[in-house]
């Protein structure tokens, strides 16, 4: 699978506004929130790109699964099992 963004690209600085109790919380923990950040819009990143791809490719992935019902697999008088 592709990554969807180049974990190598430079850093660059960015102004957040964050709900001032999580913060506080987030720092009681030591959790490093750039790091968070970036695990979490990877994240959301791959979800909208999958929702993406599945819809324009919704009309190839309903023909298939009609023919798949209609006619099975190719490989249906092959298998032994």
């Amino acid at each position: 699978m592709q990554p969807v963004y180049n974990p190598e690209a430079p850093k660059r600085p960015a102004n957040l506004s964050v709900n001032s109790d999580l913060l506080s919380k987030a720092k009681e923990f030591d959790i490093n929130l750039s790091a968070t950040l970036e695990l979490a819009l990877a994240a959301a990143l791959r979800e909208k790109q999958r929702a993406q791809w599945l819809t324009e490719n919704k009309t190839a992935i309903d023909a298939y699964n009609d023919h798949v019902e209609k006619h099975g697999v190719f490989s249906d008088g092959l298998r032994s099992f």
